[in-house]
């Protein structure tokens, strides 16, 4: 045996020799070093992962599971809670996508939808912006399972009012939703932004995406199959409305099984970095502090407030206007499964290792550029074709008005829809990335995702408020095209100046009460033979 580390755990008198024996003969071995892995009573054990060591405690949440000859990792490593919250927002907010795809939540007009979605957004709004600090001091846990609970009322006051036309319920469900998913989405960003190793946040962002989007799509199945063969306008089914409101259940029920971050161990050893002892002071306290240490922040707001301002426009003014209630679940099912091809390209190529981190931040940038003229010019072309005259929306458009997919022609529109859905994914995972590249600290990302989420809220607030003034259609699309080129254009002295190749350990921690030995895990140049 060429040398010995031994490994400590500060609560436990035993100790583990780890043999270092492949140390090259030329080199002279490491002097014995003495780590201590904090936040766990247990001792540790130790596995060879890749070429490093693994430290984590014992205990059933770090026993690697098994599924047959399937490996799914260990319930409290990165990547399985990172799948665990992707499949609550499959459930909940996946389905709440897929039914407000639809355009007009299902309805045969957007008034309600546009009604209940202003109060939506406006309680998510300002929820958002203190939902870091709630996070912070609830944990992930708490905050994402209460915050499932908001999608199933939303969807229950449409189903009454198929029945009883109560607009109160609706606008009722929709503030709820807002308190509820404001928590919801800032947990969730904190998870996909804090929890991988740097080099792999694109990659994280990338199968979030594409999981949480596949709800969309199976859930914009529903009426799709339910309505096949209603070639008008009109309603979703009660049946459709029923079965969301059970999977949205489900995934606040999924959510009770996750756990806090304090539990996570990366396969190397490493640990998120938190604040192990918040309080609602603190994390208050917190929530300035990161807006006056990282004030560049305020250059991506406009990215955030022009990320879910199109939503209107594209459900509302083009799926709902133009298309029949089949076609509108077909358009559906399409523009989600784009989304989690936009997602997988982009999140890996955010990812390349053979180009600097810098680098790949201004190809990222360059990227939407060019898709908002091309994706948006063609959305322009389209636009052209009709308008709130000839397609108001409502009971009262004309069938003959109103494409249905075996109308001649529907191909280009449909393709239009697909690419709306594209640039979706690949604007919010660039949003997302950027984000991450500025830190790696839980508590600060909490914060982050928690600013995206509340000036994302409040241009999703906006526009439906905007599309119940009757405005032209071809208004909409030019505000949502001159924000998306406007807010690309004011992120990038961020992007160019203030992402770099890593984030030191070091400026991490300013923002913990941790230190750095807690957090780093052992040293990954040694194996075991």
């Amino acid at each position: 045996m060429a040398e010995s580390d031994k490994v400590h755990n500060p609560d436990s008198t035993t100790e583990k020799e780890i043999t270092s024996s492949n140390v090259p003969e030329t080199q002279s071995p490491s002097p014995p070093a003495e780590k201590e892995i904090a936040k766990s009573d247990a001792p540790y054990e130790h596995d060879v992962e890749g070429a490093g060591i693994a430290a984590r405690p014992t205990g059933w949440k770090y026993k690697p599971l098994k599924l047959g000859p399937l490996s799914l990792g260990y319930y409290a490593s990165p990547s399985f809670q990172l799948v665990m919250v992707s499949f609550v927002c499959f459930l909940c907010p996946g389905m709440f996508n897929a039914i407000n795809g639809i355009g007009g939540g299902g309805q045969v007009d957007a008034i309600t939808a546009d009604q209940a979605n202003i109060a939506l957004y406006s309680f998510f709004c300002v929820v958002g912006f203190v939902s870091g600090s709630v996070v912070n001091r609830l944990g992930v846990k708490i905050t994402l399972s209460f915050g499932g609970i908001g999608y199933c009322i939303y969807v229950a006051s449409f189903l009454s009012f198929n029945h009883d036309a109560n607009r109160g319920f609706t606008v009722f469900g929709g503030a709820l939703l807002g308190f509820c998913a404001a928590l919801l989405w800032t947990a969730q960003g904190a998870i996909m932004m804090s929890y991988p190793k740097e080099g792999n946040k694109g990659k994280y962002i990338a199968t979030f995406w594409i999981i949480f989007n596949l709800g969309g799509v199976i859930g914009s199945l529903i009426p799709l199959g339910q309505n096949i063969n209603n070639s008008g306008s009109g309603t979703v089914t009660d049946g459709t409305y029923a079965g969301f409101i059970v999977l949205m259940f489900i995934g606040a029920v999924l959510a009770t099984l996750l756990t806090n971050a304090g539990n996570i161990v990366r396969p190397d050893g490493s640990r998120v970095i938190i604040m192990k002892n918040p309080s609602w002071s603190s994390e208050l306290k917190g929530l300035f502090v990161t807006l006056k240490t990282d004030w560049y922040i305020v250059l991506l707001f406009p990215m955030f407030f022009a990320s879910n301002f199109f939503y209107t426009y594209q459900f509302q003014d083009v799926n709902l206007a133009k298309f029949t209630v089949r076609t509108r679940s077909l358009n559906s099912v399409l523009y989600w499964a784009s989304q989690m091809f936009g997602a997988l390209i982009f999140g890996t190529a955010l990812d390349v290792k053979a180009v600097s981190r810098g680098t790949r931040a201004k190809a990222g940038l360059a990227s939407l550029f060019v898709l908002t003229m091309v994706i948006w010019g063609g959305g322009y072309a389209f636009q052209s074709t009709f308008d709130r005259t000839s397609n108001p929306g409502s009971k009262d458009t004309p069938p003959s008005a109103l494409l249905d997919w075996t109308t001649p022609g529907y191909g280009g529109p449909l393709v239009l829809y697909i690419f709306y859905g594209f640039y979706d994914a690949a604007f919010q995972t660039c949003v997302y990335w950027f984000m991450g590249a500025l830190s790696n600290n839980s508590r600060k990302l909490a914060n982050f995702a928690g600013f995206y989420k509340a000036i994302q809220s409040a241009g999703g607030a906006i526009t439906p408020a905007i599309d119940l003034t009757l405005v032209p259609y071809m208004n909409e699309l030019a505000a949502n095209w001159g924000l998306l080129t406007g807010s690309l254009l004011i992120a990038a002295p961020l992007i160019f100046m203030k992402i770099r190749d890593s984030v030191p350990l070091e400026d991490d921690l300013l923002f913990s009460d941790e230190t750095a030995e807690e957090v780093k895990g052992l040293t990954e140049e040694k194996t075991v033979h």
